[in-house]
């Protein structure tokens, strides 16, 4: 379907993992929301299974070191591509 940008991206091309999709989460007990493209969430919770702890427990974590001035959101991608620069690789 042709969109007043061009055409949608195809599942699976380089521009299909640039749709943002909002997503909840409860940490610490009450819910809270991100919208992350789905590259950056495939990386967020490859970091949270290979540190064996759940990906509510790894947002809340990042969530409690983030600058307040920035929103989660920004705060998530930030952690993973600083994960990714370090050396992190997503295990299939």
């Amino acid at each position: 379907m042709n969109g007043p940008a061009g055409p949608a991206p195809q599942s699976g091309s380089p521009q299909s993992g640039s749709i943002v999709r909002k997503r909840s989460i409860s940490i610490r007990g009450h819910a809270t929301s991100f919208s992350l493209e789905d590259a950056f969430f495939e990386i967020v919770e490859a970091i949270a299974r290979q540190r064996g702890i759940s990906l509510a427990a790894l947002v809340a974590e990042i969530d409690d070191n983030r600058d307040k001035r920035a929103n989660l959101s920004s705060a998530l991608r930030l952690h993973a591509l600083e994960w990714v620069k370090s050396g992190g690789r997503i295990e299939e």
